[in-house]
């Protein structure tokens, strides 16, 4: 029962931390919701999107399955690693929000009911894939960390989380104070977080 209420609980915070950016990108596709471009297909597209992202790390986490335990635990180095840059990196690009823009304003006319592979789903799903580099590299040593029951338990946290990141978002794009709140102070702690779920993975390993 701890290994649960542990497992759930650093699922919470490896999607938090490795999603807190998506939260500006899916509230600049809702801001441009119409008659064509609807919340269904940003929703479809981000979970078309977090599944392909599952995908390559369940690829990659098989691969760490053959490594020694000790190696698996290094692969923890790498959100420290990550943490450690973001501190020191001046800024953040912002092509994902130019490039979530041009999506979410490209509107081909699809038929009555859009099916849930359109070009806006797809498009949505496509930012979010590409958006999601830094997931893969936070999750491949997570999952590496955790037994396959854990890491079944760890994805259906994330799809909950996916979930909960939409409605977020679409609720979030009514209130710009604190979606600026969010941007200002959410970047600051990201960091401090990926270096502390590293740390974690790198104890679970040495420990056992």
């Amino acid at each position: 029962m701890p290994n649960i209420a542990l497992t759930i609980g650093t699922a919470v915070i490896a999607f938090i931390t490795t999603n807190i950016d998506d939260i500006l990108l899916i509230m600049l596709f809702f801001a441009q919701v119409n008659n064509l471009f609807r919340k269904r297909h940003i929703v479809a597209g981000q979970y078309l999107g977090f599944g392909a992202i599952m995908l390559v790390t369940l690829l990659g986490f098989a691969g760490a399955l053959i490594l020694p335990e000790s190696v698996v635990g290094l692969l923890g180095i790498i959100p420290i690693v990550m943490g450690v840059v973001m501190l020191f990196r001046k800024k953040a690009d912002e092509d994902a929000e130019e490039e979530a823009e041009e999506v979410a304003h490209a509107q081909p006319k699809d038929g009555l009911l859009a099916s849930l592979f359109s070009t806006h789903t797809l498009g949505v799903a496509g930012i979010t894939l590409a958006n999601g580099a830094d997931n893969v590299s936070v999750y491949i040593p997570l999952f590496a960390s955790q037994t396959p029951q854990e890491v079944g338990l760890t994805i259906a946290v994330f799809a909950v989380g996916v979930g909960v990141l939409c409605y977020a978002g679409y609720r979030l794009v009514r209130y710009p104070q604190v979606a600026r709140l969010l941007e200002r102070y959410g970047e600051r702690l990201v960091p401090y977080v990926f270096i502390l779920l590293g740390v974690y993975i790198v104890l679970e390993s040495v420990m056992g």
